[in-house]
């Protein structure tokens, strides 16, 4: 394909659904629009859309081009986050992602980072998709569990998450507090929606009580940590979320085979930026400050 601005066009038609959306997105003149529609439509040999009185619709031909046109877009999109991302100073967009859990920890200092650094945009995005540093998705990363192991990526260890097992006192006025964890077999817990998930307190409580126990279950870690101060039942919360929520009851003592470490991950084209170097820096004095 020789004219790429042509294929782009025709990307934005097809997203938009007028000439009109297009050009406004494009930020050129409609007549542009139809003139490359025009000409790409003629070089290739076949209609790309059918024109209707409500805008264009993409043939059967045009769907096949725009698969491909909508994942080059998406390629050079994250090849540009990843060459800004190479700048030599502190500042514009700094993008950082974790799992949910280490929100509370994570946030406020993001925050002072930022505003140590004016010119700086933070970023936050957390859940449970994998971004991918290789296209520029995310300059750092801070990843639960055991070590990543994907190529060209930079691993260091960050934190522990500590977690223990808590009540509400309103579970508690209602089941009764487990003298030991023998008496856990008796009660209700609240556990993550994914019978499959590898994180160590998720794969002791599936081995330490019955399927049938766990009677409130979400894939989200604010929700868990909602259900258990709710009264719903027992349940897992990071050491600092157990901080954060002091009427909450430690039923049994913490377990060290619970806890999972938190890794920091980098693409090796982004590593020795300045503004990575910087915001790494900062993360590791912080956390050596948190013990």
């Amino acid at each position: 394909m020789d004219n790429w601005d042509e294929v782009r066009t025709a990307y934005q038609v097809a997203r938009m659904g007028t000439v009109s959306g297009a050009a406004e997105a494009l930020g050129v003149h409609h007549a542009t629009v139809i003139r490359h529609i025009d000409a790409l439509e003629g070089r290739l040999g076949a209609k790309l859309f059918q024109r209707h009185a409500r805008g264009y619709t993409a043939t059967e031909a045009g769907e096949d081009l725009l698969q491909v046109a909508k994942i080059t877009d998406d390629q050079l999109t994250q090849l540009a986050g990843r060459i800004k991302g190479r700048g030599q100073g502190v500042n514009g967009d700094l993008v950082v992602t974790s799992v949910v859990s280490a929100a509370p920890v994570l946030a406020p200092i993001l925050t002072r980072f930022q505003i140590a650094n004016p010119g700086l945009r933070v970023r936050y995005l957390t859940g449970d998709r994998l971004f991918r540093l290789e296209y520029g998705e995310a300059h750092v990363a801070i990843r639960a569990g055991e070590a990543p192991d994907q190529p060209d990526n930079v691993v260091q260890p960050f934190l522990r998450q500590p977690v223990r097992l808590v009540a509400s006192p309103d579970y508690i006025a209602r089941k009764g507090m487990p003298a030991d964890e023998a008496e856990l077999a008796q009660h209700e817990f609240v556990g993550h929606d994914d019978d499959h998930s590898r994180a160590p307190f998720n794969k002791w409580l599936r081995a330490t009580v019955r399927d049938v126990q766990i009677v409130f279950r979400t894939s989200d870690n604010r929700a868990m940590l909602d259900a258990i101060v709710a009264g719903a039942g027992i349940g897992f919360v990071m050491d600092w979320s157990f901080k954060r929520n002091p009427e909450l009851v430690e039923v049994v003592p913490m377990h060290e085979e619970w806890a999972a470490p938190l890794w920091l991950v980098t693409h090796v084209d982004l590593h020795r930026s300045t503004k990575v170097q910087a915001f790494l820096t900062f993360l590791k004095a912080e956390a050596k400050a948190l013990g």
